[in-house]
């Protein structure tokens, strides 16, 4: 008696064995150089025990939001684990071999196209911008060799001085400078405003440390920056994300429901992996900041965590921290920028403001160590 086979069983077997071996390779041996137990990959992604372990298996697929987890606890390389996860999606759904090439092509065509439509969506205006910003890049490379500790220095005095003074906070330069410095009181100021001072100096050292590590930005990381901002302010408070509804003063933008929240951040770093290797990064840059403080995860200091998390990754790429400045005119158009891509959806004034704070801060370290 003929046996018949079928073929969509034998497929699909075959696809999960494909998976299993790239989970096995991956996932497990990721786990064990770390040398974690399942248990603890469970406890620090939040993901149940029992599917960690199918999916080293390969008895269940990851979703991406899984995926980004488990890179981040693993120290795996997120486009590494997305593209064997799509890779065997395609091969998962496209049964027939002829008919699967052909669709391939044309969504080959299509993302081709998709991509250049993004390319040309930058304005020839903010396109020259950061050709310039390269080239200044490029020229303060040849003068790094008179960079000193003192200058950063300085220069992180006046970040903290200008970021801070965005939020509202009265301490002058000086008065920044004898209380980060000096370990001085001013009189007449709030401890709130000493407090600030003494953390955003301290996010600025954590965030650096990051830099030199070779420490992606991930969860941890931020919720780390978010921690120093809020701790001694709101011990309670810093590091976790908001669980009560906020309204941002001065502007039209409601933040999404508390309960809204995790998820949005769980797309805010799926959507930092797939673009932090093909968006230039300053644009990057500013795109994580718009995001990040569109989405309004803490119930303070959103604003200074924000720029922070810009700054991480433009020092990752060897540019210098955008320094936006917090006087009445400046932060008018700050504040207009990005109200403009949070209700008009409109993100070129917002790009193009964090390009030219990016371009004046490289001319300005540039004026320093110039002979």
């Amino acid at each position: 008696m003929e046996k018949y086979f079928d073929l969509s069983l034998i497929y699909d077997y075959i696809c999960q064995e494909y998976f299993c071996h790239i989970m096995k390779t991956l996932l497990k041996n990721a786990r064990l150089k770390k040398g974690l137990l399942v248990k603890d990959v469970a406890i620090s992604t939040e993901i149940d025990q029992a599917l960690v372990s199918k999916f080293e298996h390969g008895a269940r697929k990851p979703t991406r939001e899984q995926l980004l987890k488990l890179s981040q606890v693993l120290d795996l390389e997120y486009n590494t684990l997305i593209v064997a996860w799509l890779k065997e999606k395609f091969l998962y759904e496209i049964e027939d071999s002829r008919l699967g090439l052909e669709a391939l092509k044309l969504a080959e065509e299509e993302l081709r196209y998709k991509i250049s439509t993004i390319k040309k969506s930058v304005s020839k205006s903010l396109q020259s911008i950061l050709e310039e910003i390269d080239r200044l890049q490029l020229e303060l490379n040849s003068l790094r060799s008179l960079d000193s500790y003192k200058v950063a220095q300085a220069l992180d005095l006046e970040y903290t001085f200008e970021s801070n003074r965005i939020e509202g906070n009265t301490l002058t330069l000086r008065e920044t400078d004898l209380v980060i410095n000096e370990g001085l009181t001013v009189s007449g100021k709030s401890m709130r405003e000493h407090l600030e001072a003494i953390n955003h100096t301290e996010a600025i050292g954590y965030v650096k440390e990051l830099v030199k590590k070779k420490m992606s930005l991930n969860e941890n990381t931020l919720l780390g920056i978010h921690q120093l901002i809020l701790r001694s302010i709101h011990p309670e408070d810093a590091g976790k994300y908001r669980n009560v509804q906020v309204m941002i003063q001065g502007s039209v933008h409601l933040p999404p429901q508390p309960y809204l929240v995790r998820k949005q951040m769980e797309d805010f770093f799926i959507w930092y992996e797939s673009k932090k290797e093909s968006l230039h990064p300053v644009l990057l840059a500013a795109e994580m900041h718009e995001r990040l403080v569109t989405i309004h995860p803490f119930i303070d200091g959103n604003g200074r965590t924000s720029r922070l998390v810009m700054n991480l990754i433009l020092l990752q790429h060897g540019y210098v921290i955008a320094n936006i400045k917090g006087d009445y005119d400046t932060r008018m158009h700050y504040y207009k920028a990005l109200e403009g891509v949070q209700v008009g959806k409109n993100k070129e004034p917002f790009l193009a403001f964090i390009a030219k704070a990016e371009r004046d801060s490289l001319k300005r370290y540039l004026k320093i160590l110039s002979p």
